[in-house]
């Protein structure tokens, strides 16, 4: 659908700047053209309206990608996102899902439930959307970017939870092409740290920037060497990457018959989990091949 015309209204002056500049230094017309290539045109961008959604939009509007935003607040919305699609939608509500899923080539996951106080937040939020998207879809198969937490598979560390590692299982279960995307602290990268390090096994650790995060998330759409994998994401000092096809190539593919991501630690393992979460994993899978 084409999108509503609107007046533009001003966005922060940070964040236009980091849209002006996130990736610009490589961008080729072959990158333009991508989307082509791989099939992918509208986008359904979910957590639009947070820092790193925002970015991830405007990341697919520079790769000739048509972005559509699902937002609770449509009025909010139309100030941060004037010239994209909108969607109203509860990651809470499975049954107002349905129309932001349809007809979708690919989804990018930047939702969290950081500024929600709620004690049970994170299972309602950062899993439970996921999990009401992915049944939403009902069979449909478009490409899915996801992104998670360079601590999603740490139980060592303080405030750590399982429900974003929970998330990637049930992500991996559907069968849906993806890339989890697995970002360190957000904003802790300097200015000169703009070299990418891909690393597996849960143990890496560092900073990365929000523009950085967004632009791997809608490279890894683009690029067939993403396919299947899941990484921890933190920026060193360097310049960006010129070759994003060999970044993602030299990274091991998740194993096809596992919704563990490749090496990732044991600790918290599938058969010990809760019957409930068991039941979930299976609803996902059952929905392979349906139709939507």
């Amino acid at each position: 659908m084409p999108s509503p015309a609107r007046t533009e209204a001003p966005a922060p002056t940070d964040l236009r700047l980091a849209v002006r500049t996130a990736g610009s230094a490589h961008l080729t017309d072959d990158d333009l053209t991508m989307s082509q290539n791989q099939n992918i045109t509208d986008v359904l961008m979910v957590g639009a309206t947070g820092s790193t959604g925002q970015l991830a939009v405007r990341a697919a509007q520079r790769h000739g990608l048509r972005p559509r935003a699902l937002v609770r607040e449509v009025r909010r919305a139309e100030r941060l996102l004037p010239d994209v699609e909108l969607v109203r939608g509860d990651l809470e509500d499975p049954a107002s899902l349905w129309r932001a899923v349809g007809g979708a080539d690919a989804i990018v996951l930047t939702h969290g439930s950081g500024g929600d106080s709620r004690s049970d937040a994170r299972a309602h939020v950062d899993y439970g959307g996921v999990l009401n998207i992915l049944q939403a879809l009902d069979g449909a198969r478009p490409r899915a970017a996801l992104m998670t937490s360079i601590y999603a598979t740490r139980s060592d560390i303080p405030g750590a939870t399982p429900w974003k590692r929970r998330s990637e299982r049930l992500l991996r279960a559907s069968g849906l092409p993806y890339t989890v995307v697995r970002p360190g602290w957000f904003d802790h990268a300097g200015p000169t740290q703009r070299r990418l390090v891909l690393e597996q096994g849960g143990t890496a650790d560092g900073g990365i920037a929000r523009d950085q995060i967004a632009e791997t998330l809608v490279r890894s759409l683009l690029a067939d060497t993403a396919l299947d994998k899941t990484f921890e994401l933190i920026a060193t000092e360097g310049d960006e990457p010129s070759d994003w096809a060999e970044l993602f190539g030299a990274l091991k593919s998740d194993e096809s018959d596992s919704v563990d991501g490749v090496s990732d630690p044991t600790d918290l393992l599938v058969e010990a989990e809760p019957r409930t979460l068991h039941a979930d994993l299976e609803a996902i899978r059952s929905l392979r091949g349906t139709s939507g």
